[in-house]
């Protein structure tokens, strides 16, 4: 069982339970002196805590996505990094491994689809960073030999985990499952952290005298998807969903990008990127450039961008709910269109995007074109 296997939680939680409900059990009996009665006293109290921190801790990393494997958490993932070439006609997507979708006869990808670990070279923003990508079954049916797809870039928070997206939110299966049941057209979907340059979070900017995240999305990324898979070149064929700092990240480039991205989704997004230990200095002292990257003085005081932008929030739970009410009320003009999915609550959590993402994944197959 995964480490983010909802299985592993459930046993955990219930150990928990039953360990405290042993302890009052059985405190009584081992109230006698003695220095065995002592140590089982001891031990149990030991076993009743490490069981419900095990619980809370499991229960946080399914929540955050901290963790994706086992082998992440222990440090024992000893694969070896893929050396990348940046010289003039390297390839810029390089395909590292495959593995199934988890639906019925996932092995077959013309039934079930098929997942890909790549490495993706940004010529431009000088980045390289792996991501997922999720080929729907119709990529591999003949009918669609001559067909080009739509593709949706789905991002994590930070610090998140690309696994988490799979493992966590189930991106691949509800999309899968989304398209069998004729209510999302078939998407490939590019899954992967918005922080190409860890450890550092870079809020998805180019960064004065650093990372250049920015570029890598808005102009790297496609490119490099386009010439490796057949997927659309143009704006209308691509969008944006990401949850918290990748909800960010969305609106962002899709604001500033009307060009690459027509459509972009905000899970619990903010609208203006903090500055903290993690960012360092994002701005560089330049006022103007944190203000262009504040999304509500960008509705103020420059045109609205030809986009679709969907956002969400909970009326309870969630710290974005009056930032949300502002952004639609400011952004719900023409060319700019604007949903929302507003709950009545719900946490910063995966719990609350798990709720959000199937209205979201429809949402986005309406907006994008193959």
């Amino acid at each position: 069982m995964g480490l983010t296997s909802m299985a592993v939680l459930i046993i955990a939680i219930v150990a928990a339970v039953v360990l405290f409900a042993l302890t009052i059990w059985l405190w009584p009996r081992l109230g006698k002196k003695g220095i065995g009665s002592v140590l089982a006293r001891v031990g149990m109290m030991i076993a009743t805590q490490l069981s419900l921190f095990a619980a809370i801790g499991l229960w946080a990393n399914q929540s955050f996505g901290f963790y994706g494997s086992w082998a992440d958490l222990f440090g024992q993932v000893k694969n070896e990094g893929v050396v990348v070439d940046h010289s003039a006609g390297a390839k810029r997507v390089q395909v590292v491994s495959a593995q199934q979708v988890k639906v019925p006869r996932g092995n077959v990808p013309r039934v079930g689809g098929k997942i890909e670990k790549i490495n993706i070279v940004g010529p431009e923003s000088k980045i390289s960073s792996p991501a997922y990508v999720y080929l729907p079954p119709e990529y591999f049916q003949p009918q669609y030999a001559n067909k080009t797809f739509p593709a949706s870039v789905a991002l994590t928070g930070y610090p998140g985990t690309a696994e988490a997206l799979i493992q966590g939110l189930d991106y691949p299966v509800r999309a899968h499952k989304l398209a069998k049941d004729k209510k999302m057209q078939p998407t490939i979907l590019v899954m992967m952290r918005p922080t190409v340059a860890p450890p550092r979070d870079t809020e998805c900017m180019d960064i004065p005298g650093g990372p250049q995240t920015e570029t890598f999305f808005a102009k790297d990324l496609r490119k490099a998807i386009s010439e490796h898979y057949r997927v659309g070149d143009k704006a209308k064929n691509w969008g944006m969903i990401g949850d918290s700092t990748g909800g960010y990240c969305a609106l962002k480039i899709a604001m500033r990008h009307p060009d690459a991205y027509s459509a972009a989704a905000s899970l619990s997004g903010y609208y203006k990127a903090p500055q903290d230990p993690t960012t360092g200095s994002l701005f560089g002292g330049n006022k103007q450039l944190e203000q262009e990257n504040d999304l509500l003085w960008r509705l103020k005081h420059k045109d609205l961008p030809p986009v679709s932008l969907l956002v969400t929030t909970s009326k309870k739970g969630e710290h974005n709910y009056k930032d949300t009410m502002k952004f639609i009320e400011m952004a719900a003009k023409s060319p700019t269109r604007v949903s929302s999915i507003v709950l009545d609550s719900g946490g910063h959590n995966f719990n609350t995007w798990r709720r959000e993402l199937n209205p979201t994944l429809k949402w986005m197959g309406s907006r994008l074109s193959a």
